[in-house]
């Protein structure tokens, strides 16, 4: 027998409250919407173990095509926990970090979509520009800056 082993990451899943909103603050952070569609049914309840759910989800892609985000919008059953307060030193999921160009005029952009730096932009050593917005609905974002040989 073989052993079985890892062969990607497929994507990361976000809930959201407003589902076009996300998908508009991604597009402009340079994800493209690959798809979007209601899931629903017995099946889907049954991997999720929340029984019989209707979800409203938009997959989001990277330039790359290598990293997707899952956006989700359930409709049933209704979301019974709030984690997008929590301070970044909080145990759980902390964030989704992504490598940009021009990361000053990516800011300016995103503020237009309600975006807010959460510290600021700070340089670490010769390699990188990094900081943390907080986008829509106070989801917490990374961003990065390849400084130098990019």
């Amino acid at each position: 027998m073989t052993k079985s082993k890892l062969l990607r990451m497929d994507n990361i899943g976000i809930v959201v409250e407003d589902l076009d909103k996300s998908i508009s603050f991604f597009a402009e952070l340079g994800l493209k919407l690959e798809g979007r569609a209601t899931i629903e049914g017995e099946w889907a309840g049954r991997v999720t173990g929340l029984d019989n759910q209707r979800v409203e989800i938009a997959m989001m892609v990277t330039p790359d095509g290598h990293s997707r985000l899952e956006l989700s919008r359930f409709l049933e059953p209704v979301v019974v926990a709030d984690h997008r307060n929590a301070p970044v030193n909080s145990l759980g999921y902390l964030r989704a970090m992504f490598t940009v160009d021009k990361i000053d005029e990516l800011l300016v952009r995103l503020s237009k979509h309600g975006a807010q730096i959460v510290g600021e932009v700070v340089q670490y050593e010769d390699s990188y520009r990094l900081c943390y917005i907080r986008g829509p609905e106070g989801l917490l974002i990374g961003l990065a800056e390849q400084l130098g040989n990019k």
